[in-house]
């Protein structure tokens, strides 16, 4: 018998590396005939470029960029000739604040611009930014001020470029922008699909998680608007309602109408990475999971990437979770989920203790 294992970060606990191999000596206690790959896995959210750099050789690059809160701070990015590869959370991601310190009507992509920017002064020809984890809301007026565009309100004075400015820019000036659009080539690799604005957009349903209370949300998603309409109104592209605007706050679709970028789809571009497709052909039982299996799972994440090739190739699929809303899920073909937190006293437990706990889980999966 041949296992597949293809599982996403448990956040907080464990990357996807972790919680492949958790999984494989749970296995391998149970039955140490069975043959168990791993395939680490994500979908474009923080920890993306950690499992990347198991399937392509890659050179780290750390400078000195701004935080989200404008406070100097190091951060990496990948290259392999070429390419970069960026991650918006090393630079603008909602785990560097404290969480008294987090409310996205005052944080800024900015160090995520820095980052872009050193690689195209590099000599970087294409960059893929992958924009999960964020603490920003200011759909991508940071990472472009780093770049060299202003946000001018009605006075022609230039706006801080965060997410409380938005509601005020009269006026997009990219006279001096420090970068060639045509010279470069941008990917954006998100693992979510929401629109910029209304009430499936970056504001409204992201914006709790990032600080900001029912005013400020409604302040935020009108801003976001205000935005959209300006880079209509001066000639650039149409982002409102793109699938995926609204990702990172907003930076999916600040990235597109400032960068030219291109939206990817996160778990489709690891699928290909990974040559997951090709391996889910030769095994008998395909495994994957992640920290918590909720309806955002179903929605173009690892799980749901994973278990619809799986449901493809005819292949059975289980899912191992730290905590679990569903018992079920119809549609994916799911043979059954289990959770750390069915075998656990406590969450504190399942967290501390998740290496074991998953071993512990991957072993019951088996004996069942």
């Amino acid at each position: 018998m041949t296992i597949l294992v293809a599982t996403d970060k448990f956040k907080g606990s464990l990357n996807a590396t972790e919680a492949c191999s958790a999984i494989k000596k749970g296995i391998l206690q149970y039955d140490n005939t069975i043959k168990v790959l791993t395939c680490p896995m994500a979908d474009g959210g923080d920890g993306s470029l950690d499992v990347l750099e198991q399937y392509e050789p890659l050179e780290t690059i750390s400078i000195s960029v701004y935080d989200p809160l404008m406070r100097p701070i190091k951060a990496a990015y990948k290259i392999n000739k070429d390419m970069a590869y960026i991650e918006m959370a090393a630079a603008s991601g909602l785990m560097l604040l404290d969480k008294k310190e987090r409310n996205c009507m005052y944080t800024t992509s900015f160090g995520t611009g820095q980052l872009i920017l050193d690689a195209i002064q590099k000599g970087v020809k294409n960059i893929y930014l992958f924009i999960g984890g964020s603490a920003t809301n200011d759909g991508g007026t940071g990472m472009a001020t780093a770049l060299g565009y202003r946000f001018l309100d009605q006075f022609n004075k230039e706006l801080l470029p965060i997410g409380q400015s938005l509601l005020e820019i009269a006026k997009i000036d990219d006279s001096n922008l420090l970068f060639n659009k045509n010279n470069i080539t941008v990917k954006v690799i998100s693992d979510v699909q929401n629109p910029l604005t209304g009430q499936q957009g970056a504001a409204c349903v992201y914006g709790a998680q990032k600080g900001a209370n029912i005013e400020e949300i409604k302040l935020l998603d009108k801003g976001l608007n205000t935005l959209a309409k300006q880079l209509v109104k001066q000639a650039y592209p149409d982002i409102n309602q793109l699938s995926g605007a609204g990702a990172a706050g907003g930076l999916g679709g600040g990235a597109v109408a400032f960068l030219g970028a291109e939206m990817i789809s996160g778990v489709s571009f690891f699928i290909q990475k990974t040559a997951l497709e090709t391996q889910i052909k030769k095994v008998d039982l395909v495994i994957t999971g992640e920290g918590h299996l909720d309806h955002q799972s179903l929605a173009g994440k690892v799980i749901d990437g994973v278990c619809r090739l799986a449901k493809q190739y005819k292949k059975p699929a289980m899912i191992l979770c730290g905590r679990s809303e569903f018992q079920q899920i119809p549609s994916l073909s799911i043979k059954r989920i289990y959770s750390i937190m069915d075998i656990s006293t406590s969450e504190k437990e399942a967290m501390e203790m998740a290496y074991s706990q998953l071993m512990k889980l991957a072993y019951q999966s088996m004996a069942n």
